[in-house]
């Protein structure tokens, strides 16, 4: 049975196994991604971004949690991790704080490394979406990285873009400069108990 087949019949092996072949760029993952496009289009892509350290990782457990218990949604979780400098490999942080999602069937968490990438996100990450998407997954949500000002790409993938910020990141000039604010549809403002 081919990779694809096995997907839409749902085996969560076969899946892990095939976001890895995309996720290098193999052959078996290039043909398995042009089987898999007649079944995508389904799927929401929800991107979550802003700077390091204000709670997009929490926020990530919360949506989750939220789709699976009232909406009883299948939700996939793409978290786009730094890449280590010695390895090459992502650090695995955002997964700390989804503890809550583990042994959930209906929750498919998958880590990848930027492996050099600008922008927020890896290389791979769309195919990895348009892969889930096949999947029957209905809600797809993708964190960056931890993006600056300029890292903007997670805008041209998700249908909905939410811009996680903290209070006292900045000053009135950083908020004129706008750059990350500007792609948001949600605008999420965390850590509100904070002083500022």
């Amino acid at each position: 049975m081919t990779y694809s087949q096995s997907i839409l019949n749902g085996d969560r092996l076969a899946l892990a196994r095939l976001l890895t072949q995309v996720e290098n760029d193999s052959l078996e993952g290039r043909a398995a991604l042009i089987e898999l496009f007649p079944h995508t289009g389904k799927a929401h892509l929800i991107g979550v971004t802003g700077a390091p350290g204000t709670g997009k990782s929490s926020l990530v457990n919360q949506l989750a949690l939220y789709y699976r218990r009232t909406k009883e949604k299948r939700i996939a979780i793409i978290a786009v991790d730094p890449s280590s400098p010695f390895t090459g490999g992502a650090v695995l942080g955002d997964r700390v704080r989804m503890r809550d999602l583990s042994g959930d069937t209906g929750v498919f968490i998958r880590s990848m490394a930027t492996r050099g990438s600008l922008g927020g996100l890896a290389q791979a990450t769309a195919n990895m979406a348009q892969i889930f998407d096949a999947a029957g997954f209905d809600i797809i949500i993708i964190e960056t990285v931890g993006a600056g000002q300029s890292e903007v790409d997670v805008a041209r993938l998700a249908h909905t873009t939410l811009v996680v910020e903290a209070p006292g990141l900045g000053d009135d000039i950083q908020a004129i400069k706008a750059g990350i604010l500007e792609i948001a549809d949600i605008l999420v403002i965390n850590k509100a108990d904070r002083p500022g």
